[in-house]
């Protein structure tokens, strides 16, 4: 299964990190304008509509149009597992429907004395049967652009 890593050292504490991550305004705040994010809805484990924290259980419906060009592309996820303990953090959300065959992001946050080290890990399966292999490249591409831009946006809102 291919996958994706990339990690950044944030000059800010984990806690600020953490609490940026866990709400659905940090995902809108370091979300790049060009993929054109909509949150459709966030329903928490209760069954509440847009909980201020996005535990265990929360489901997220969102679209992208990247670019503004093509028809919305719909996302469903649930995050499936938060953990915060001493020194380190992590979330994974799990695509439940979308544009990839299967989607497991990973949001890892590691304690650095006052600053951080953030790091994303991304395991996906693309949606295109026996031409995937081909096509990995460009979502190489694609992973890299959006990531870093992400890392980027992080930086500049926390530190």
């Amino acid at each position: 299964m291919p996958s994706y890593d990339r990690r950044t050292t944030v000059d800010a504490p984990l806690e600020e990190l953490w609490q940026f991550h866990s709400r659905v305004s940090g995902l809108e705040t370091l979300t790049p304008d060009w993929l054109g994010l909509r949150v459709e809805s966030v329903i928490g484990p209760d069954g509440r509509t847009d909980p201020d924290v996005l535990e265990t259980g929360s489901e997220l419906s969102l679209s992208t149009r990247p670019f503004g060009l093509g028809p919305r592309q719909y996302w469903t996820s649930e995050i499936t597992d938060r953990v915060r303990e001493d020194g380190r953090a992590y979330f994974r959300d799990e695509m439940i429907h979308g544009p990839f065959d299967r989607w497991v992001h990973t949001h890892l946050f590691y304690a650095d004395g006052d600053r951080t080290i953030l790091r994303d890990h991304v395991e996906y399966d693309l949606p295109l049967g026996p031409l995937a292999p081909a096509s990995a490249p460009f979502s190489r591409i694609g992973f890299e652009v959006t990531f870093r831009e992400r890392h980027r946006a992080t930086k500049a809102a926390l530190e």
